[in-house]
C-alpha cells in the first residue's frame, strides 16, 4: 500500500464527486440507463465512489475487488438470464471497472468490457465526465442488446437511478 494512493484518497471527498456528477448528471445518466435497458433485457447500473475509506482503503483493495464487492452489495447478479452489469468509477484512482454476469460475461469477452473502460477513461482525463460514463452506458447496452434484445415488455428488475458513494 503506497502513502501517495492513500493520501489521494484522504483528501478525495464527496464534495468532488458531487460537483463532477451534479443532480442534473445523474438524470441523464438514469435517462441513459432506462433507454438502453428498453432494447435489451439486462440490467445495468452505475456506482461513482469518490474515494476508499476505512477497512478497503487501509487493506489496499484494489479498484477491482472493491467493484466486485458493490456488484455483490447491489445484488447485480441476482437477475433472470444472469445479465447484470455493473460499471463502477473509483474516482480518486481514476479507474473504470465493468463486472458483468456470467451469462452476458460469457458472451463479451474480457477485452470487450476492457475497450469500454479505456474509452470511458479517456474521456475522463479530457475532463469529460459525464459524456464519458453516456458513451460508456450506451456501449454496454450496445453489447447487451446484441446478446439480449427485448423482444415484448419485462421487469425492470435493478434501480436505474446511479449511486454515489
Amino acid at each position: 500500500m503506497g502513502i501517495k494512493r492513500i493520501g489521494k484518497h484522504l483528501v478525495e471527498h464527496r464534495w468532488r464527486v458531487r460537483r463532477i456528477f451534479p443532480k442534473e448528471v445523474l438524470t441523464l445518466i438514469e435517462r441513459t440507463i432506462k433507454a438502453g435497458e428498453a432494447t435489451h433485457t439486462g440490467q445495468v447500473r452505475f456506482v461513482v465512489e469518490g474515494a476508499l475509506d476505512g477497512a478497503p482503503l487501509f487493506h489496499d483493495q484494489s479498484p477491482r475487488d472493491r467493484a466486485l464487492d458493490i456488484f455483490s452489495q447491489l445484488r447485480i447478479w441476482d437477475t433472470a438470464h444472469n445479465n447484470g452489469v455493473l460499471i463502477y468509477l473509483l474516482l480518486a484512482d481514476r479507474d473504470v471497472e465493468i463486472i458483468a454476469d456470467r451469462g452476458i460475461d460469457a458472451k463479451v469477452n474480457a477485452a470487450g468490457w476492457e475497450k469500454i473502460c479505456q474509452s470511458m477513461e479517456t474521456d475522463f482525463r479530457a475532463g469529460n465526465f459525464s459524456g464519458g460514463v453516456i458513451k460508456g452506458i450506451q456501449a454496454v447496452s450496445q453489447q447487451l442488446a446484441a446478446h439480449f434484445p427485448k423482444s415484448g415488455p419485462g421487469p425492470n428488475e435493478l434501480p436505474d437511478e446511479p449511486v454515489v458513494m
